[in-house]
């Protein structure tokens, strides 16, 4: 230990050199191995945008400190990559680029995966496949298929967000502002026959199931909970006057028929089949189709102007038949809600009550906060059901009862009474995965005039995408191909139609955790492997994520479980869920100023109006950091006198260009100091500051570890001799690092392990290295703080272990166990007030008796100055903790 070595780390050299030694023992590798215990963690997979960020590196190195430490500590560890590969970004690269959609996402795999491999990420890369790859979505096919014959999947009509010239269905949050996210033309509301997962057959189950999830975060169990949407209620039917034939009756849920006395007006969704079936008159038809181009979002819905048409129709009140109700088709009501029905009572609902005071109707009080208070004005009054309020109008009578109560009251009644039932009902929809378009897993199943719709052979499986594809024009360019949805009906071998729908990108993100346990089966999964690896021990993402992908994920488990592809246990598939926070850094913009015509933004012109009628516009333009420099605390563009604003720490999005390119920090500063930045900077579940003097910290206080690390290896372990009490208390140091840095590991307290990383290094360095036994000492302990940062920066780790004589590699060494013996504090500092305040402090032996802290204390010259030769009226002692003196 006593050879020269450079005094200078460098990653360059180091971390190449230590990746190649992980690839060539097979450190990452996982088989099934019953004598260990097993431990899955997984990272939400990358969509192939073409380069990886920041906020990448830091998800991927959480999931890499908890894989790592888990080895350490025994286990078999399964750390998968693979990619979510299908989806509309590649779709619209093969329209603007002229590229085919798999050409571009295999190449941006491969940009990635070249990205991601310095990171030194301890990730089974045998495993990797991506979601356009034939080999998996053949099983999603095939597990479709299995899904279709056990009840899980249906074909029905629903009405969809429709974009009427890429002429294709968009989800709600490719619907902005109304309009197609690509095209900006204005969507439509059609009724289109759909295939559906039926999730919602599974709501009570899913919903019961989250209070067994007791290591996810609370917060993404309720936003489930809410998506789930369970309510209770009544329901019950309008006898309507002057219906067409067939809509003698009108069906509405309620959650609130103790407000049923305040009803002012009937409404439905201009979705509604009453509504459909009014639109022989232009005013109904002409507003019907105005609502369907409006946002179609219940958010959308919710937050839209409050407008309707009178239908001229009338519903009989339920409880008084003599009283009559004008029924509105109203534009903020779901169809797919409830029953696309309600009755209006604005005095208890805000939405209602917009909606009244526009078009002149009634507000009915039904209670109040007492009988004193003022009737609704403005605003709604709202009371939570659980608090106590005055019925002026109740099924009790006029009286003081909570809403919980009258709810009760009022549903126990109309059942008396044959008005309605009490039901249980469920915001959550069935889940609609019929997308017209090309990239995506295509829909095994054929249309035949003679059989119907049928599934496809399985020996057909997978059913491939056709390569020679256009994307010119309008449409699902696998609707416009001209042979490949032309086959034959695997029934009665007559000629049929493929269909051209493919699925939804959840759908493939929904089952990928399954089948990294066995990713070359051919069979969707391997049983035995399956029930090795599963569940997911630990699953980290984003919380962006926390409703859609986890909900959908949820039920595939439950759906695989039931069709033969997943042991019983994996029926919730992750076990523990962590969310981590963003990594934000400052966006930097300049402007200059220009002009635009006002017909460039869809204004017609007016009379005398010339073509050029223009306006004057400033234009923003965000620059990336490295094209940004700062001289006498104002930034500028680098080379010029331009002055560049700043724009406060957000996400990193390539639209602000404030992103910072992984291979640059590894280039400048090596992989350990992005790993270990974004390691320490804040807990991990909030958002880090990515900044370039961070960074060079970071870089910093590594170069000092691998200086202390070097300069302990020359001196080695002389000087020899007992142990004094500096290096004992060295050691003890160690043990107490072990045991602290262990607890924060697994509470996902990564930055507080860094901190307490840092002390110890402190700690190290401070250590006299001439002091009797300090030698063996500190080889000790710079081993064990490379053992404990090897999480954290594996390739200085590794360059420490060996300087230090380690043997093997770090990465399969044992994790260090704390000696208790070692923990025990020799001594402890006792503060001691008197009359409550402090006035001294006193060094007693850990555990000392009650007797020995009070001699000590009374001798003690500043307790014995305020005494004044009196004695105590009482003395407090508190063990290990604090002396209390009464005067």
């Amino acid at each position: 230990m006593t050879g020269e070595a450079p005094t200078r780390y460098d990653p360059r050299a180091v971390e190449p050199k230590w990746q190649a030694a992980w690839e060539a023992a097979q450190v990452f590798r996982a088989e099934a191995d019953p004598t260990r215990p097993k431990y899955y963690v997984l990272e939400m997979f990358p969509y192939p945008s073409g380069r990886i960020h920041m906020g990448h590196v830091r998800n991927y190195t959480m999931g890499d400190v908890v894989a790592r430490y888990k080895a350490a500590r025994g286990h078999n560890v399964l750390h998968p990559m693979g990619w979510d590969a299908f989806g509309m970004p590649a779709e619209n690269a093969a329209i603007e680029k002229g590229v085919h959609p798999g050409a571009w996402t295999y190449a941006n795999i491969d940009a990635m995966r070249a990205q991601m491999k310095p990171m030194g990420f301890s990730i089974d890369w045998s495993r990797e496949f991506a979601t356009c790859d034939p080999e998996y979505y053949g099983q999603q096919q095939a597990m479709f298929l299995d899904m279709l014959e056990a009840g899980f999947v249906t074909r029905k009509a629903a009405v969809v967000n429709w974009d009427p010239v890429d002429m294709t269905v968009l989800a709600n949050e490719q619907v902005i502002d109304g309009k197609g996210w690509r095209s900006g033309a204005p969507v439509e509301r059609r009724e289109l026959t759909q295939w559906f997962f039926r999730i919602s057959d599974m709501a009570e189950e899913l919903l019961e199931a989250l209070d067994g999830l007791g290591a996810w975060p609370e917060k993404v169990r309720l936003m489930q909970r809410n998506w789930i949407g369970k309510s209770q209620g009544l329901q019950f039917a309008f006898e309507t006057i002057g219906a067409p034939e067939g809509f003698e009756r009108l069906e509405v849920f309620t959650t609130r028929p103790d407000t049923l006395l305040g009803a002012s007006f009937a409404a439905i969704s201009p979705d509604h089949p009453l509504a459909r079936a009014l639109e022989g008159d232009p005013e109904v038809a002409a507003f019907n189709a105005e609502c369907r181009r409006a946002g179609t979002s219940e958010e959308a819905l919710e937050t839209a102007e409050k407008r309707g048409i009178d239908t001229g129709l009338k519903v009989r009140h339920p409880l008084d038949p003599q009283r009559t109700l004008p029924v509105w088709i109203a534009n903020f009501i779901l169809m797919d809600y409830g029953t696309g029905a309600i009755f209006g009572c604005p005095a208890h609902d805000q939405r209602d009550l917009d909606f009244v005071r526009r078009y002149g109707l009634p507000v009915i009080d039904v209670f109040k906060a007492d009988p004193a208070a003022p009737d609704v004005a403005a605003t709604a009054y709202v009371p939570p059901k659980s608090q106590t309020v005055t019925y002026l109008r109740g099924f009790a009578g006029e009286r003081a009862m909570t809403g919980d109560a009258a709810v009760a009251a009022a549903v126990a009644y109309c059942e008396a009474h044959g008005i309605g039932r009490g039901v249980t009902r469920y915001r959550l929809r069935d889940w609609g995965v019929s997308r017209q378009r090309y990239w995506g897993c295509p829909i095994p199943v054929v249309h035949c005039p003679a059989c119907g719709t049928v599934g496809e052979a399985r020996a057909n499986l997978p059913v491939r995408l056709p390569e020679d594809v256009r994307f010119e024009g309008s449409g699902n360019p696998l609707e416009r191909h001209p042979t490949w949805k032309e086959t034959t009906c695997p029934q009665c071998g007559g000629p049929a139609r493929r269909e051209t729908d493919t699925m939804d990108t959840f759908v493939d993100s929904s089952w990928y955790f399954a089948r990294f346990t066995a990713p070359h089966a051919t069979t969707p999964t391997d049983l035995a492997a399956a029930d090795y690896w599963m569940n997911v021990d630990q699953y980290i993402g984003g919380v962006e994520h926390a409703i859609l992908h986890l909900l959908y994920s949820r039920f595939f488990a439950r759906a695989m479980q039931r069709t033969g592809h997943l042991p019983a246990k994996a029926i919730e598939p992750f076990d523990a869920l962590f969310t981590q926070g963003m990594v934000t850094h400052e966006a930097y913009y300049t402007t200059e100023q220009s002009s635009a015509q006002l017909k460039d933004f869809g204004f017609e012109q007016g009379p005398g109006e010339t073509s050029d009628t223009s306006f004057p516009m400033t234009i923003m333009r965000y620059h990336y950091p490295e094209e940004v420099e700062w001289r006498d605390g104002a930034s500028f563009l680098k080379g010029t006198e331009q002055r560049v604003e700043v724009v406060p720490p957000t996400k990193m999005s390539k639209s602000k260009k404030n992103v910072v390119d992984p291979a640059d920090i590894i280039d400048r500063f090596g992989a350990d100091t992005a790993r270990w930045f974004v390691m320490s900077d804040s807990p991990p579940e909030r958002d880090v500051e990515w900044t370039a003097a961070g960074a060079e910290a970071a870089a910093k206080h590594l170069q000092r570890v691998w200086r202390l690390a070097d300069e302990i290896a020359r001196v080695g372990a002389e000087p020899g001799g007992v142990a004094g009490e500096e290096a004992l208390d060295l050691t003890r140091a160690a043990h107490r690092a072990i045991r602290d840095v262990t607890a924060d590991i697994e509470a996902f307290g990564f930055n507080r392990a860094v901190a307490r990383l840092y002390d110890f290094t402190n700690t190290l360095s401070r250590a006299p290295a001439d002091a009797p036994g300090m030698g063996a000492a500190r080889v000790f302990a710079m081993r064990i703080l490379a053992q404990l940062m090897a999480p954290m920066v594996p390739h200085l780790a590794e360059e420490v272990w060996a300087r230090l004589g380690g043997e093997g590699l770090v990465a399969t060494a044992p994790w260090p166990e704390a000696d208790p013996a070692m923990l025990a504090e020799a001594s402890v500092t006792l503060p001691v007030q008197v009359n409550g305040k402090r006035r001294a402090e006193i060094v007693v032996p850990a555990g000392a008796d009650r007797a020995t802290i009070e001699s000590l204390v009374l001798a003690d010259a500043a307790v014995v100055r305020l005494l004044d030769g009196a004695q105590p009226k009482k003395l407090v002692v508190v063990p290990d903790r604090i002396v209390n003196v009464v005067l």
